[in-house]
């Protein structure tokens, strides 16, 4: 027992001794006696083959050359007078403010001594792009070269060149711009996966005029919605971003461009950390077509859709709060001809899941008009497949995604429910099917829920209703099955809307 203990003493004092000289030869340099060599320790053995902190200094010096700065010039009045009516985002908004704060032109959004200015005067702007072909095509955001009536471009290595839009896509702030006569610009490919989040990424850009700037972060967040619009799915990333760097790409430790930089958010308007990038998937879609035919074309349904929240789903035996509600089919257009119907709810396109109306509008959005769609739709508690072949989305009519903030019918003369209800076709106005809401208790679970006078309630738990004896027949049918909660369909001025009321208090 005494010589193991002598062997476990004199292995621990080597571990220890082994740490101990390691310790010194990172902290006091190594200073070796004569005749030692480095490769005799064994503690510096170790440490020359511990790897070195990763730099990105071969990543940046691969991808810098192919960053662009982008400056435009726009003429002052034409902005003044274009811009708002182009913007999709209102007056002193969030995202009004986003982008107040990130690159778009100088008098984009004028104060009033700009208002005040000549409206022949040329105004500047600046933002960031990219190469991403040897003979001049380069991405940039929509908003940078907006109304610009020129287009230059600075390298890495600061020759300037003209360029011209081939298209823009306001949908998704992206642009497509050329620089004519060269073909050995350098130039940067798109990732073939999206990043995961924790990743390492690099942005580099043209923040405050201030060309080929680098910053690294990490991938905070994926998926994001900034109601930008419909097709929202942002990489939010926190490699700092200013002013300026719209339009640049967020590489991966590959070199590869992961996303376009677009907003951040910026209550000092500055850098905070939150910056929000369009993916590589979609920038990658939108610019082939902008290419192929200077537009974008996007696959349309003609469905009014809305969430599905978990009183939704308890009403109508979903398990999950997923899918897409349609609230309202458009007569005539490619759902209502396949057979959707008011109340259903799409679970899935070709076989990928629909998380929510937003990510249904994505998933048609992304595919072109002509081609067959496979949907899933939960259908008055079974599963059912629908084949539609795709519309073209009108220019100016987006698939509209309900918020539940938007989602607020209203109720009849029903004390549980706090609404007053009176046939449709005895109320000027109101048209001749459902019921229509007269009062509503502000203390009402209806009042909860955004209900309003003047909506009419057309149906309740999948049954049209005419009076409000129909309205209490189908919440007492449902208490009977024991249901937490029953869904209602509700016309609200021009649409319709569906929504869940919780049911059992009195």
């Amino acid at each position: 027992m005494k010589a193991k203990s002598r062997i476990l003493s004199a292995r621990r004092l080597a571990l220890l001794a082994g740490a101990a000289g390691l310790s010194a030869v990172v902290l006091l340099g190594a200073n070796l006696a004569p005749g030692t060599t480095r490769s005799s320790l064994p503690g510096i053995a170790f440490a020359q083959n511990m790897q070195r902190p990763v730099g990105f200094a071969d990543i940046v010096e691969k991808v810098k050359p192919a960053v662009i700065s982008v400056r435009v010039k726009v003429d002052a009045g034409a902005k003044m007078m274009g811009f708002e009516g182009n913007s999709p985002f209102p007056p002193n908004s969030q995202m009004e403010r986003f982008f107040r704060h990130f690159g778009l032109p100088e008098g984009a959004f004028p104060d009033e001594q700009q208002q005040r200015a000549p409206r022949n005067r040329l105004v500047t702007g600046q933002g960031s792009g990219f190469f991403i072909t040897a003979d001049g095509y380069a991405v940039t955001n929509n908003h940078v070269v907006d109304k610009a009536d020129t287009v230059e471009i600075t390298t890495d290595e600061g020759k300037t060149y003209s360029a011209k839009v081939i298209g823009t896509d306001s949908r998704t702030d992206l642009a497509l711009i050329k620089v004519e006569g060269h073909s050995d610009f350098p130039h940067v490919v798109f990732a073939d996966h999206a990043p995961r989040i924790g990743d390492w990424v690099l942005a580099v850009g043209n923040p405050f005029g201030l060309g080929g700037t680098v910053t690294a972060g990490i991938v905070s967040a994926r998926g994001r919605d900034i109601g930008a619009g419909p097709y929202d799915d942002f990489i939010q990333i926190d490699a700092p971003v200013n002013k300026g760097n719209s339009g640049g790409p967020t590489f991966d430790v590959d070199g590869n461009v992961i996303g376009v930089n677009t907003a951040i958010f910026s209550p000092s308007g500055g850098s905070v950390g939150i910056a929000f990038a369009i993916p590589a998937s979609t920038v990658n879609s939108v610019v082939a077509q902008l290419k192929d035919r200077g537009s974008v074309t996007r696959g349309w349904i003609g469905v009014q859709i809305q969430p599905v929240t978990a009183e939704i789903a308890d009403s109508i035996g979903l398990k999950k709060a997923e899918g897409a509600l349609v609230a309202d089919p458009q007569a005539n257009g490619p759902a209502a001809k396949a057979g959707i119907e008011a109340g259903d709810v799409i679970t899935a396109v070709n076989g990928t899941s629909v998380r929510d109306a937003r990510d249904l509008a994505r998933q048609i959005g992304s595919m072109a008009p002509g081609a067959t769609a496979n949907l899933s739709v939960w259908r008055k508690g079974a599963e059912k497949s629908f084949s539609i072949v795709l519309g073209e989305l009108p220019n100016q009519r987006e698939a509209h995604a309900m918020t539940p903030d938007s989602s607020a019918p209203s109720g009849s003369n029903l004390p549980r429910l706090g609404l007053t209800l009176a046939p449709a076709g005895q109320v000027a106005g109101s048209g001749s099917e459902g019921v229509v809401i007269t009062k509503v208790d502000p203390d009402g679970i209806a009042s909860e829920h955004g209900l309003q006078t003047g909506d009419v309630i057309l149906d309740v738990g999948g049954k049209k209703v005419a009076n409000p004896a129909d309205v209490r027949t189908a919440l007492s049918e449902a208490q009977k099955d024991g249901k937490r909660s029953i869904l209602m369909r509700v016309k609200s001025g021009d649409g319709s809307k569906f929504v869940a009321l919780r049911l059992g208090r009195g």
